[in-house]
C-alpha cells in the first residue's frame, strides 16, 4: 500500500466543501484513495452494467436513492446524474456528501463545470511520484522556491543510483510491483484497455486505430513542441481529426499540453505548446526502451526524462502549492527551459538534462529567461544525473542531482 498524498488534500476538502471529486487517470489509485477516507460510507461503483443503466435511466430517482453522504466512482459514465447532485446539494450544502472518482477530465467538461459550479473540488490523483513511491517527506518544490538548496560537491559517486529505474517504472501502481518485462505488457494492456473503452464511452470513436497511432506518435515526441499539422501529414489524417484526438487523450489523463512562456501574457496564447506524455512507464513500454539502453544516447530517453521529471514535479507543486503556474521557454535562437514555474510574477527556471557532466551551453536558456524576467526572476536549477550540487554562472542558478526530486 502507498501512502498517496493526496489523500489530505481530499480530507480538507471535504471539511467545508459538498462535492469533492478525485480526478486522474485509470489504475492510478483513485478507488483505493476514496475507500481510505471514511468506510463507513457507502460506496457505489458505476463500472457496473446495473448499477450504470439504473443511473442512466431514472438519474433523479437513483440519487434521491442515495445516503446523505456517498462515495460515487467512475462518474465520467454516467453524466446524466450532475444535475442532479446539482439539484440535491442546493438543497442540502452539508459539507462532504459526494464523493466522486473520475478517470477522465471533468473539468474540460463545459457542461459539468456549470452543473457544479461552486460546489464542487476537484483533486488531481496522478500515477505515483516517486517521492510517494520512497516513501519522501521531502518536497524538492518548496525547497527550490525557498532557497533551501546550497552548492555541495560529493566524491563518492559520480551518478544518480535508480534514475533509469525511476523513468522506465512509471507511477502506475500494478507495474510498479511487476518485472520489468510484465510491467511492458501490463503498459501495453492498458493502453488497449482504455483505448477500446474509454475513448468509445467519450468519444463514439469506433474505429480507433489512428487513435493508437497517434499515442504511439506522441510517445515517441514526447517532450517537442506540438505541430499538429506535422501529425496530420504523418498520420494521414485531417488535421481537425489530430486536434479532436489530442483534446481525447488529454481528457483521459495521458498527455499534456505544457503551455509556452513569454514576458508579454497575451503571446502566450498563440506560442506552441510541448507535448508531454503524462506517465514515463506507458512511454518507455511505446517506446521499446528499458533501463539496459539508458546509456545508449541515440534513443528517445532524453525527451522521456524530461517528460518525466516534469510530471514529478508538477505533482509536488500540488502538495507544497496548488496555484503555480508551469510553461516552457524557447525564444527565436532556440534557447529553451523545460519548465518555467511561476507564482504571481516571482519566476523559476528548470533546466533537464540526462549527462552526468555539464556543457557551458547547458545553462544559456536559464540565462536568457532570467534576462527576460529582469526583476521578477528568482532563480533555477539544471536537473542532471551527476552527485554534486554546483553553482552556475546565472543568478541564483544550481546544477542539482536529480534524485532530490524524491531525497
Amino acid at each position: 500500500m502507498f501512502c498517496r498524498k493526496a489523500l489530505k488534500l481530499v480530507h480538507e476538502a471535504m471539511s467545508d466543501t459538498p462535492v469533492v471529486c478525485v480526478l486522474g487517470p485509470r489504475q492510478s489509485g483513485k478507488s483505493t484513495l476514496v475507500q481510505m477516507v471514511d468506510n463507513k460510507r457507502e460506496y457505489i461503483s458505476f463500472d457496473s452494467k446495473t448499477v450504470r443503466e439504473a443511473a442512466m435511466q431514472d438519474p433523479e430517482g437513483f440519487i434521491l436513492s442515495l445516503p446523505t453522504k456517498v462515495t460515487l466512482d467512475e462518474v465520467q459514465r454516467v453524466p446524466e446524474i450532475f444535475t442532479e447532485i446539482k439539484a440535491s446539494v442546493d438543497e442540502n450544502r452539508s459539507p462532504g456528501r459526494f464523493l466522486l472518482t473520475g478517470s477522465s477530465n471533468l473539468r474540460l467538461l463545459p457542461a459539468i463545470q456549470d452543473s457544479l459550479a461552486g460546489r464542487m473540488e476537484v483533486i488531481q490523483l496522478s500515477p505515483l511520484t516517486e517521492a510517494e513511491k520512497q516513501n519522501s517527506q521531502n518536497n524538492f518544490v518548496d525547497k527550490l522556491l525557498n532557497n533551501k538548496y546550497m552548492a555541495e560537491t560529493v566524491g563518492d559517486r559520480k551518478i544518480v543510483i535508480g534514475l533509469a529505474k525511476a523513468v522506465c517504472s512509471g507511477g502506475y501502481p500494478e507495474p510498479c510491483l511487476r518485472s520489468e518485462k510484465r510491467a511492458r505488457r501490463w503498459h501495453r494492456e492498458y493502453l488497449k484497455a482504455i483505448i477500446e473503452r474509454d475513448v468509445k464511452d467519450i468519444a463514439k470513436i469506433y474505429d480507433t486505430t489512428n487513435m493508437t497511432k497517434l499515442i504511439e506518435l506522441t510517445a515517441l515526441r514526447t517532450s517537442s513542441i506540438l505541430n499538429i499539422n506535422n501529425l496530420s501529414v504523418d498520420l494521414g489524417i485531417a488535421r481537425k481529426t489530430v486536434g479532436t484526438y489530442l483534446q481525447i487523450l488529454e481528457r483521459l489523463f495521458l498527455i499534456r499540453r505544457l503551455p509556452a512562456w513569454h514576458s508579454n501574457r497575451g503571446k502566450r496564447l498563440i506560442k506552441a505548446p510541448k507535448l508531454h506524455m503524462l506517465d514515463s512507464g506507458l512511454a518507455c513500454a511505446l517506446n521499446r526502451l528499458s533501463e539496459e539502453n539508458w546509456l545508449d544516447y541515440s534513443n528517445q530517453f532524453g525527451g522521456v526524462l524530461e517528460s518525466f521529471a516534469i510530471q514529478q514535479i508538477i505533482c509536488l507543486a500540488q502538495w507544497y502549492d496548488p496555484d503555480l503556474q508551469f510553461s516552457h521557454y524557447r525564444d527565436k535562437d532556440k534557447n529553451e527551459v523545460d519548465l518555467v514555474i511561476e507564482r504571481g510574477l516571482d519566476t523559476w527556471g528548470i533546466e533537464i538534462k540526462k549527462s552526468v557532466s555539464l556543457q557551458n551551453s547547458d545553462y544559456n536558456g536559464l540565462a536568457k529567461l532570467a534576462e527576460q524576467c529582469t526583476g521578477n526572476w528568482k532563480g533555477g536549477v539544471i536537473l542532471y544525473s551527476g552527485r554534486s550540487t554546483v553553482s552556475l554562472p546565472v543568478k541564483n542558478c544550481l546544477a542539482i542531482p536529480f534524485d532530490n526530486l524524491w531525497k
